[in-house]
């Protein structure tokens, strides 16, 4: 690959659900981004998602990607958090509602709606949700437990049920996402419309590590960092989680011993990144250690791109990032 298709592989661009705009396909053809989600919502069904899904993958060609097929990701978790129904699709209940459910059975189920996903032409879920959120706190958790996105109320219940819902993804032959990283269960705004989101409790041997430690160890090879700070982990100015190497390689990394791709929360659109540049946002997430930009907004993508590849014309040490944050997506694309 060349540098310019190496960084294109840092990235995932949104597309929407019912077609992707022409931001996302010129990103596509012209910054060499190797990873699209479907964002928004669809009821079209399987077929109809599979077009748009077409659509995107027959962008790659020896001159975008090096002929590396596109990764195609969404977030089906269930719920609220649902983009693809209609035909072929199944309504996924809430996680609250999937943690009610035995292990066996959740396992199951979610390996059926692993397989619509395959169907469609997904190969990454971005779920599931293993933050912990206590009962008493939920009402008041922006991100997780208004909308009952939890599998329980205790680490424990959450590991369970959620690693259930991860094995049944992947043996529906769809790589699973284990978020947000290290948990956004004890914070009260979301990051995505409210800004300075502090987590003053998480430690970095905090109990509620315990659904995602379990999930590495069940074989996820995709772990969503949050954008949250967290003020007992990493007080630094400006080093919120998807900033922070203490989040992504003293925590991810050397403690748990994560090997995969280290994806971020939304960095284009999020009111949490707002004080920074698109270009600064990518610099600072690739050199804190992570692996691929999440972006909501294509038309970000070119800044971020530019900023990524300048950088890495510029400086060895940030090239040497680089190429092993491709490396590990690449290895981790031929499930390695």
């Amino acid at each position: 690959m060349t540098l310019q298709q190496r960084v294109g592989q840092l990235f995932m661009a949104a597309a929407g659900a019912t077609g992707a705009g022409t931001a996302t396909m010129n990103v596509l053809h012209w910054d060499h981004v190797g990873n699209v989600y479907l964002a928004g919502r669809s009821s079209a069904g399987i077929n109809a998602t599979a077009a748009v899904v077409r659509q995107m993958t027959n962008t790659v060609s020896a001159a975008t990607t090096d002929n590396e097929y596109l990764s195609v990701a969404t977030d089906q978790e269930g719920g609220y958090v649902q983009v693809l129904s209609g035909p072929g699709f199944s309504t996924i209940p809430t996680g609250l509602s999937q943690g009610t459910q035995t292990a066996a059975t959740l396992t199951a189920n979610a390996k059926n709606w692993g397989n619509q996903l395959r169907w469609a032409g997904i190969k990454v879920d971005l779920a599931p949700v293993l933050d912990t959120v206590t009962q008493a706190f939920a009402p008041y958790n922006a991100p997780i437990g208004y909308y009952q996105r939890e599998y329980g109320y205790t680490p424990a219940a959450v590991s369970a049920k959620g690693n259930a819902f991860l094995a049944g993804i992947k043996a529906g032959y769809v790589m699973p996402t284990a978020k947000h990283f290290p948990g956004l269960g004890r914070v009260t705004g979301n990051t995505d419309v409210t800004s300075n989101v502090h987590d003053t409790q998480t430690t970095i041997n905090d109990p509620n590590l315990l659904p995602f430690r379990t999930a590495i160890d069940n074989g996820a090879r995709w772990v969503m960092v949050s954008s949250a700070y967290y003020d007992r982990i990493d007080a630094r100015p400006g080093k919120l989680g998807a900033f922070s190497n203490v989040v992504m390689g003293t925590m991810l990394r050397s403690n748990a011993h994560f090997t995969g791709i280290i994806i971020s929360d939304d960095l284009c659109n999020a009111a949490q990144l707002s004080q920074w540049s698109w270009a600064v946002r990518a610099e600072n997430f690739v050199n804190a250690g992570g692996t691929m930009v999440l972006c909501g907004n294509a038309n970000a993508i070119p800044y971020m791109y530019n900023g990524i590849l300048q950088l890495a014309q510029q400086r060895p040490d940030f090239l040497a990032k680089v190429n092993a944050a491709v490396l590990t997506i690449l290895t981790v694309k031929h499930g390695q």
